[in-house]
């Protein structure tokens, strides 16, 4: 995709996709109110043909396509379409990404430390490569999935100096490899989003048969630096996962200082059959400048997901910011069981990095 050459303006071709603004000046103190996140129509494969499981009262089941065996091995290509595993959208490739997954599950026991101003110290286990991809979500499922799993998964700031807003992208999502489930259809616009023909195009002797338009060449290659996974972290702690994705944002300059934007992605899933509740957080937020602060809090992004059997995961995004171009974050979330009992569950170190030198913020209306 990298070899890929933009050969027409972007900004005409996207002109009039919809950028959903949200006011920096309506943010709380450690960050913006979040995009929310929610619970898949349950679309899993039975044999061969995909369909809906958790439909309205009263609709039929809606087939969709011919279900493929996921990949063990390689990795898919732009213009596969799929299901995904956890929250159940209907959704298409558009590219992949290669993280570094620090996964603490596999991680030889360290002995106890006495925790440092900086956090966790390094980082306690080594990255291993890992396969994510840039997708689509189906405009059909996001309202089936709005109180489960981010529809808004990408944003950034404008570069204007009078302006204020950060910028949502609706529909877009970041996949774990082993989320998807593949699947084939014959219906040549099977995925409703405003971008998918903007991005997309039809070409019946290719497999899949949807390939790369010019203009998402030139997206990826353009805002890559906003839109590209370095780190994923991840750890369970009473069979509850978390799964932590930082990225940069850009920076303000605000009373002649500089401050620092990131947003991150946090999924909980429940690997027991235990109905748990999310009741507090408590994050430990450390600055390069050398300040460290506590914040704590209900729930998460106004909401204190039950996460069960049949419901799993939560998946939301919220924002931080810092005067200084480095950070790191960590923390618990505190759960409630049924019996009344609570227990804490880890927030795996991650670092906040700018790279500052590298990226210029992209503009509002040119991206």
């Amino acid at each position: 995709m990298s070899g890929c050459a933009a050969r027409r303006s972007l900004a005409a071709a996207l002109s009039t996709c919809r950028l959903r603004a949200l006011p920096l000046a309506q943010a709380p103190t450690r960050g913006l109110r979040a995009v929310c996140a929610g619970p898949g129509p349950g679309l899993l494969p039975p044999r061969r043909h995909l369909s809906s499981r958790n439909r309205p009262e009263g609709k039929v089941l809606e087939a969709v396509g011919v279900f493929e065996a996921p990949r063990q091995h390689g990795k898919y290509e732009t213009g596969q379409l799929f299901l995904h595993s956890v929250f159940g959208y209907r959704g298409i490739v558009l590219f992949p990404w290669q993280a570094r997954l620090y996964d603490r599950d596999v991680a030889p026991p360290a002995p106890e430390k006495n925790e440092t101003a900086a956090g966790h110290g390094p980082k306690e286990v080594k990255g291993k490569t890992h396969t994510y991809y840039q997708v689509l979500i189906d405009a059909r499922d996001c309202p089936h999935i709005s109180q489960r799993s981010q529809t808004e998964a990408v944003t950034f700031l404008a570069n204007h100096d009078d302006s204020r807003a950060l910028y949502a992208i609706p529909g877009l999502d970041y996949v774990s490899h082993e989320d998807i489930l593949p699947y084939s259809s014959t219906d040549q616009v099977p995925i409703q989003h405003e971008l998918f023909e903007r991005f997309l195009m039809y070409d019946q002797t290719k497999v899949p048969p949807f390939v790369a338009r010019d203009t998402l060449c030139a997206w990826q290659e353009k805002n890559h630096p906003w839109l590209e996974l370095s780190d994923v972290h991840r750890e369970t702690t009473e069979n509850i996962r978390v799964t932590v994705i930082p990225f940069y944002m850009g920076m303000r300059e605000a009373q002649n200082s500089h401050v620092y934007w990131w947003r991150y992605c946090i999924r909980l899933e429940n690997l027991d059959n235990e109905v748990v509740q999310l009741r507090e957080r408590h994050w430990r937020i450390y600055s390069l400048s050398g300040t460290l602060e506590t914040v704590r809090g209900r729930g998460v992004v106004g909401r204190e997901p039950v996460l069960s059997k049949e419901q799993p995961a939560f998946q939301y995004s919220s924002h931080v910011s810092l005067q200084a171009s480095r950070g790191q974050m960590w923390g618990t979330f505190r759960f409630e069981r049924p019996d009344g009992s609570h227990f804490d569950v880890r927030i795996p170190s991650f670092s906040l990095e700018s790279n500052k030198a590298e990226k210029k913020p992209p503009s509002g209306h040119h991206w």
